[in-house]
């Protein structure tokens, strides 16, 4: 069966999955029919997960049993118990990155297991293997770890390929407070 690569942005608010056709970059939609896929986890009262749009849905209404923004706590020993259950912020960002993983194959038609993913670039060496090893729980050969800037210079280049480029890419991100 035929295998296609993808590319991850794991956002700490939304998610997408995109793969390059003839050359461009196409970000896929999910199950909803939608880019973005809301970087939310939310376990119901009879213990089923919900990922995406259905679990940020809960987010006010169940706070104790959904999880947002975990991705901040990568590489981190911290534990987020949701509905009696206890998970670690690599292991939530693995239930988006297996979402992900299952609308691009079926968006796609085909297996999915290899991806590229983007992290900031503050992420240190723990952010970045706890996003390797969200990958591996998710099914995914990671094949490379890249800076959301450093990807968005690329993606802004492909479909200028055939003259030389030089782009500036500023990464305005939110400092995070504590």
């Amino acid at each position: 069966m035929k295998r296609v690569p993808v590319g991850i942005d794991l956002g700490t608010t939304f998610s997408l999955v995109s793969t390059l056709r003839a050359g461009v970059p196409v970000v896929l939609p999910n199950v909803l029919g939608e880019v973005l896929t809301p970087s939310a986890v939310s376990i119901t009262e009879d213990e089923t997960v919900l990922v995406g749009g259905a679990a940020r849905a809960r987010a006010t209404t169940h706070p104790t049993q959904t999880a947002l923004a975990f991705k901040r706590d990568m590489g981190t020993d911290k534990r987020i118990t949701l509905g009696g259950k206890v998970f670690s912020p690599q292991e939530l960002s693995a239930l988006v990155l297996s979402s992900l993983k299952r609308d691009a194959e079926a968006a796609l038609g085909c297996v999915v297991d290899e991806a590229v993913i983007t992290v900031p670039a503050y992420f240190g060496n723990a952010q970045r293997q706890a996003t390797r090893d969200a990958g591996r729980l998710a099914g995914l050969t990671v094949e490379r770890i890249i800076n959301e800037p450093t990807a968005a210079a690329l993606a802004y280049g492909l479909h200028e390929r055939h003259r030389e480029l030089r782009a500036v890419v500023l990464d305005l991100g939110v400092e995070r407070l504590t």
